[in-house]
């Protein structure tokens, strides 16, 4: 199987179970911040959905320029933190397809003005940011979903609010 359809395998499986956490995010919290260091609900949530296109939007060049994580947009709305995740997921289908197994493998870089920050194979940064990244994020939007005494959705197993996806998927049949 093709590099390419392994990681769009992962991907499109954990695409719902992003949704849910996005779905849940309060509209009258997307201000809130659990410490004043701390990107808000909403900032967090919209970087959340951005990262997967705006990894492969990046990976289409052979280098591309450090985003400014300094100024990170702030959503008006829940609906738009969808909307820009819709889109983002779009667009990885569409251009992660597109990438045969000898770009994946080719070497690309990460810049920031003329300094490079880092260089490693396409693949890996695919993994890396576009997946364990934004897993991460995923986490700690789980923590403000807590805080927040919002009901928490199972990922991998179950949250103390959901059964895992398995159980729930046995339970309904």
């Amino acid at each position: 199987m093709p590099i390419a359809q392994t990681i769009l395998k992962e991907f499109e499986g954990q695409v719902p179970v992003t949704r849910k956490f996005l779905e849940r995010l309060p509209e009258d919290r997307l201000s809130w911040k659990p410490h004043e260091k701390s990107m808000s609900a909403g900032q967090l949530a919209l970087h959340i959905a951005r990262v997967p296109g705006g990894v492969i939007r990046a990976l289409q060049n052979s280098t591309a320029q450090a985003p400014d994580f300094a100024n990170m947009p702030q959503p008006a709305s829940r609906q738009e933190v969808l909307q820009v995740f819709e889109e983002s997921v779009a667009t990885v289908g569409s251009l992660l397809s597109a990438m045969d197994d000898k770009k994946l493998q080719e070497t690309w870089r990460l810049l920031q003005g003329d300094k490079e920050l880092f260089t490693m194979p396409r693949q890996q940064f695919i993994r890396e940011i576009m997946l364990n990244h934004w897993y991460q994020h995923r986490g700690q939007l789980s923590v403000y979903l807590r805080i927040l005494n919002v009901p928490v959705p199972a990922s991998w197993g179950p949250s103390a609010d959901e059964p895992a996806a398995f159980v729930q998927k046995a339970q309904s049949a």
